[in-house]
């Protein structure tokens, strides 16, 4: 699972990048600051509580375990993550993050890095681009006179929108141009059914599927409805077919950074295929930063932190603190987490599953619990599971054991979102 980080040079995606994943890459303030593409994890909490919770509970009903310890740093947590962590029970579970150099306009026809850009992302699930709330930068990233008001800030931003789309629209039309006319050879002597394989085989580079594919041209078909045969279709109708595989191969979710200098009410004035949602990511970065250094108590995506320790802080310190803690109070969160958190397990339907070896005791083979999260389609079922897990456990998959209610479930077992599992395997 890889969600790519897009759009123009100079408007935050490093520092998104950054503050999602704490890792160590360039942030300035000019254009490319970023040229190969940096890759990260993000440690995302699962959106249920994670089993530890529940197993918690039956061991102190059981006597076996006491009650939390109010100065437990774990809050209550007994599960021991491989990857991530656990903390009052909020799993986070990990995502990967893609930050793509800097676009600029006519990229699909050689301009900034050109086609290197867009190939990055081709094996993305989904992009997030990340814009300009504020208004302060041109369409290539340069910095510029902020927009006075609220009309003439969301117009700006809306053309940064509107170009990411049509630079992919291009580049993919490009694709399907350069080779139409030999394509249509398998539309006369097969059909639809060979127009739907030659777009598969041509997109297949970009990630692309056959129900992607499918999906798309028949959103195409919605909307062009003339008897023209293919072999006759104009550079328009490609343009068109080529803009609705666009919205299936790559879905855009707009992170509208800066937020908290942007004008009131002007994201309410703009339009986007996915969801929109404003960010501050200097904001977070400071905050995950402040917390990694043992100043702050701070879990990913909440709406408040605690200070540590003031006595050792200094007073600029303390009023930046004070400033974040008021602004994120009034706005809920910086909204790096929640961008990420839709995109994820709504817009791309992942849930999150545990995978053991003891159902009873929901324990790896070295007796740790609950070791492993994994962060799966929704509809996944115990086989292929197994084969996330190791192939061999795939390869020889006898059945799959609910952790929960102990039931034996066959290879067709729909999983649901936290559940535990223990797959048996020859």
């Amino acid at each position: 699972m890889k969600i790519g980080l897009v759009g123009k040079p100079n408007v935050g995606k490093s520092t998104f990048f950054a503050s999602a994943t704490l890792a160590k890459v360039d942030i300035a303030n000019y254009p490319f600051c970023t040229i190969e593409p940096n890759v990260g994890v993000a440690f995302i909490a699962a959106r249920l509580d994670c089993p530890c919770k529940e197993l918690r509970q039956k061991l102190q009903k059981d006597g076996r375990l006491g009650p939390i310890d109010q100065n437990d740093p774990r809050k209550g947590s007994i599960c021991q993550p491989r990857t991530g962590s656990c903390t009052a029970f909020k799993r986070l579970v990990p995502c990967y993050l893609v930050d793509v150099a800097g676009l600029v306009p006519g990229a699909s026809e050689g301009k900034g890095r050109g086609n290197a850009f867009l190939a990055d992302l081709s094996n993305c699930d989904a992009l997030i681009q990340v814009v300009d709330a504020a208004a302060t930068t041109d369409i290539e990233g340069n910095p510029s006179s902020p927009a006075t008001d609220v009309n003439a800030a969301a117009q700006s931003i809306q053309q940064e929108i509107d170009f990411l789309s049509l630079e992919l629209d291009n580049w993919i039309f490009g694709l399907l141009e350069d080779s139409w006319s030999r394509g249509v050879r398998r539309v006369q002597s097969e059909g639809e059914k060979g127009i739907l394989n030659f777009l598969h085989d041509k997109l297949s580079g970009l990630g692309s599927s056959l129900t992607l594919v499918t999906r798309g041209y028949e959103q195409f078909k919605h909307q062009y409805d003339d008897s023209t045969p293919p072999w006759d279709w104009s550079r328009e109708i490609l343009q068109l077919l080529a803009q609705h595989l666009r919205r299936e191969l790559f879905p855009i979710h707009i992170a509208a950074n800066k937020a908290d200098l942007a004008i009131d009410g002007v994201l309410n004035l703009v339009n986007a295929n996915g969801i929109v949602v404003a960010c501050m990511a200097d904001m977070e970065l400071g905050l995950r930063r402040a917390s990694a250094a043992g100043m702050i108590d701070y879990q990913i995506g909440s709406n408040e932190f605690v200070i540590a320790d003031d006595s050792n802080l200094s007073a600029k310190q303390l009023g930046a603190l004070n400033k974040m803690q008021a602004k994120l109070t009034a706005v809920g969160s910086t909204g790096v987490a929640k961008v990420i958190d839709e995109v994820l397990f709504e817009e791309l339907n992942h849930i999150v599953v545990y995978p053991v070896q003891d159902e009873g005791q929901w324990t790896d083979g070295d007796g740790k619990i609950l070791p492993d999260a994994f962060v799966v389609p929704q509809g996944i079922t115990a086989k292929p599971l197994a084969y996330k897990v190791h192939s061999d456990l795939g390869d020889g998959f006898i059945k799959g054991v609910d952790g929960r209610t102990r039931r034996a479930v066959g290879a067709d077992y729909e999983l649901m979102n936290g559940d535990v599992l223990k797959i048996h395997s020859r």
